[in-house]
Order: C-alpha cells, then structure tokens, then sequence
C-alpha cells in the first residue's frame, strides 16, 4: 500500500526518520562519505519539510518513502528516496516512482544519487533516466544527476 505522508503526525515522522537514517547509512557506506546531510537530519528539521512525501507499507509499516518537489508545473525533482535495508530489493523503490509517475505525470523527471550507489543508479538507468552530470561533493566522492524526458500522457 502506497499513500500520502503527513510529518505533521509525529509517529509517522519518527519513522520516516528512521528508516531514513538507516538508507542513508548504507548510502554513506557504499560511496564513503557519511556528510549526507539527510543522514544527520534531526526529527524537527524533517517534520518542517516542505517536500511531498509519500510512504510505502508492509504489514502495516513503513517500509519506504519518497520525498519530491514541484518546482514548475512541467518538472517532479525527486530529493530523496529511501528503502530501510531490512526491504531492500522487493520493489519497494521501484513502486514507489511508478505510483509518482502516475499521481505527477511530468514531462521531466529529476533525481540524483551517490555516484557509488550502484542498486540506485540501476533503479535510474531501468526507468528510462539519463546521466546528465556529476558534482564532486567531497574529495574523491560524486554524486550524479539524472534527469527522464517523457510525454506527461504516458
């Protein structure tokens, strides 16, 4: 089940938080750099989002969330997607950006990912994003953005 996230509703915030942390985490790990500013974002700094979110559940929990803004009315700009590792590679991720295609369907897609994170550039690559460029964020550590050109009719 996929649904709107209020993080005015402090459970459901603490556990976007969470689950998070824990993406973000392995994130850190598979590019080695841990200064992913999400990854030390404190519970009053999530809840005054003003991002859209929307949840993933099993068995009642949230298992992943997606994060987007609407910065024009033909442009969705992904900022975070995150999987806790515990669901990781059970589609979680991918129903997620189907369930965004269909509720915003943009003519442009925007995301970006750490370089290294192999899992969330194939994710990308498989839904029809393509590498537009990369930023060195750290010494030795980039991040690439994506960006997908479709018809909003599809």
């Amino acid at each position: 089940m996929i649904r709107a996230l209020d993080l005015t509703d402090l459970p459901t915030a603490e556990r976007v938080l969470a689950v998070q942390r824990l993406a973000y985490a392995v994130e850190a790990e598979l590019i080695g750099f841990d200064g992913i500013p999400p990854l030390h974002e404190d519970l009053a700094a999530l809840r005054s989002s003003t991002e859209h979110w929307l949840g993933r559940y099993s068995d009642g929990e949230l298992v992943a969330a997606v994060a987007y803004e609407l910065p024009d009315a033909d442009t969705v700009d992904i900022s975070r997607l995150v999987v806790d590792p515990a669901q990781a590679r059970r589609g979680h991720g991918r129903a997620l950006l189907d369930h965004l295609d269909e509720l915003e369907p943009r003519a442009t897609s925007l995301v970006s990912t750490g370089t290294a994170n192999v899992p969330a550039t194939t994710l990308y690559l498989a839904r029809g994003y393509t590498a537009t460029g990369q930023v060195e964020i750290a010494p030795g550590v980039t991040i690439t953005n994506f960006r997908r050109t479709r018809r909003p009719d599809r």
